[in-house]
């Protein structure tokens, strides 16, 4: 099973957003994404995941980093993307809080340890023009 997440950019700045569940990983942050259902392609579950947890619309890239192992033999694939319209403000939807970050911040917030293992994927991203 596949997990697509996205690497939300506006303005050299990162979107991360912050769970409030399960408990154990409540206040940890992560890129915005979910599950690719059955049927569906990457960019599209993207696109999906990202209306439902941030209600905006979002224009889907090229990949970012590696694919990363997780537990169950799924798979975390991360995405670059960018609003569609750029005045639209991503909103907490599902989760505690979104907060949008500089590469000086990446290392600063407790990341859930998928999305940790692609910061310096993240950082390299931040420094493209």
């Amino acid at each position: 099973m596949v997990i697509v997440g996205a690497a939300l950019v506006r303005n050299g700045q990162l979107l991360a957003q912050q769970r409030a569940w399960p408990a154990d990983h409540a206040g940890q942050w992560e890129l915005p994404g979910g599950r690719v259902e059955d049927g569906e392609g990457d960019e599209a579950a993207l696109a999906r995941e990202c209306l439902e947890e941030l209600d905006v619309a979002v224009s889907v890239g090229g990949r970012v980093g590696e694919d990363v192992p997780l537990p169950g033999g799924k798979v975390l694939r991360i995405y670059a993307a960018s609003l569609v319209a750029p005045g639209d403000e991503p909103r907490a939807v599902e989760h505690k809080d979104v907060r949008w970050i500089s590469s000086g911040e990446l290392d600063d917030l407790d990341w859930l340890p998928a999305d940790r293992v692609l910061l310096p994927a993240l950082h390299a991203l931040l420094a493209s023009p």
